[in-house]
């Protein structure tokens, strides 16, 4: 029997219905599943990277695709999973923006399992009929617009969770659809000191500065799908937010299109940013471990997996081959926008370092949250990313 603890930080409703189609396929598939699931992604990976350094390390550990595995790679902490990738032909089948990422020095390290999106725009349209908001907002200014007349009806205009995480997707947002895709990669991908002081880049922080002004008093601290609730409910007209989302509104019985909206970008050249969540499977030579591992890792790319997986975990398959027509409509606008690969990015972390992304995410929080002028901001950032 090859057993595997596998641990992940899937502990939301949605999330956990999700991580249970991996669980009783594996199951089917000859393995024992021991589920280990911490809640918060950093904490999770705090602990994965603590067991992994201490000689305890469970058999599997979810990771997102970005450099966050890296340091595990370079200290020889991880085996690759090079097999498997040869024969399901990952060469082909994955966008290249995560192949980049788990394949290093020519090894693959970790097993995507799915493609979030960070930067949808959802909208409730109980909260647009309520603030006379008759049709979808096509580009930034009708973003504002709608904005403005959801506050004017006595709603809240962005149900945010004020955490740094929650204000960096904010921006990256804002960069994507204000600045646009060359802007997003001289500031982000090259740290240009020149694009980071320029004047486009200044409207950009304060485009994201002024989403703050239709936050509630509400927001420091509220968890992510506590904020959706709130389009649940019809108390709130937009969140910022990954597509794990919905998740939390298919769990409510809400339909996209029907009871919510969604929004990739404010233009047909917005930039797409991606992220996904994978897992790699910590170092060993014991046989039945490599054994569960390597089960694991094919269960994982398995078609029936990835879309069952990804309908409840609001993401869409990291296979380019499977058949999505049974997928919502925000998932097949997804899909769509992935075949023009010139808009396929990564979110911030896929091009920075943990360091230089912590610090940036300092930077943005304090900025949303204090009065800080924006050409300090301009200036604290071009710092922070220098290293």
């Amino acid at each position: 029997m090859a057993k595997a603890e596998v641990l992940h930080w899937w502990t939301s409703s949605s999330e956990s219905a999700a991580v249970k189609t991996i669980a009783d396929a594996y199951r089917k598939a000859g393995g024992v599943w021991v589920d280990t699931a911490i809640a918060g992604a950093d904490q999770a990976r705090a602990v994965a990277i603590n067991r992994i350094v201490g000689g305890n390390a469970p058999v599997a550990a979810q990771f997102n695709t970005t450099k966050q595995f890296q340091d595990l790679v370079e200290q020889n902490m991880l085996n690759n999973m090079d097999d498997v990738a040869a024969a399901e032909g990952w060469d082909k089948l994955l966008p290249d923006t995560v192949l980049n990422v788990i394949r290093i020095k020519g090894h693959y390290y970790a097993v995507p399992v799915n493609l979030h999106m960070q930067t949808w725009f959802w909208y409730s349209k109980a909260a647009f009929k309520k603030a006379g908001i008759a049709k979808e907002p096509a580009t930034i200014d009708e973003l504002f617009a709608a904005l403005d007349k959801l506050k004017a009806a006595g709603l809240v205009g962005l149900a945010h969770g004020g955490q740094a995480w929650q204000e960096t997707i904010v921006f990256q947002a804002m960069l994507a659809n204000v600045g646009g895709k060359d802007l997003y990669l001289k500031v982000i991908r090259d740290r240009d000191a020149k694009a980071i002081n320029s004047d486009a880049f200044k409207n950009v922080l304060l485009a994201f500065k002024r989403m703050q002004s239709y936050i509630d008093a509400g927001s420091p601290g509220r968890n992510w799908n506590d904020a959706t609730a709130m389009l649940i409910s019809g108390k709130a007209g937009f969140q910022i937010m990954g597509d794990w989302v919905k998740g939390e509104f298919a769990a409510a019985k809400q339909t996209a299109g029907k009871d919510f909206g969604c929004i990739a970008g404010f233009n047909p050249t917005a930039p797409y940013l991606i992220q996904g969540d994978a897992f790699v499977f910590p170092k060993t030579t014991v046989e039945p471990v490599v054994r569960a591992q390597k089960l694991l890792a094919k269960t994982l790319m398995t078609p029936s997996v990835q879309i069952e997986f990804n309908k409840l975990k609001g993401s869409i398959p990291i296979r380019s081959d499977v058949d999505t027509s049974s997928m919502d409509l925000c998932a097949q606008t997804g899909m769509a926008i992935m075949k023009d690969k010139s808009r396929v990015l990564g979110i911030s972390e896929v091009y920075l370092t943990p360091d230089q992304n912590g610090a940036l995410q300092d930077i943005l929080t304090a900025f949303w949250n204090t009065k800080m002028p924006v050409e300090k901001v301009q200036k604290s950032i071009v710092n922070a990313l220098k290293e």
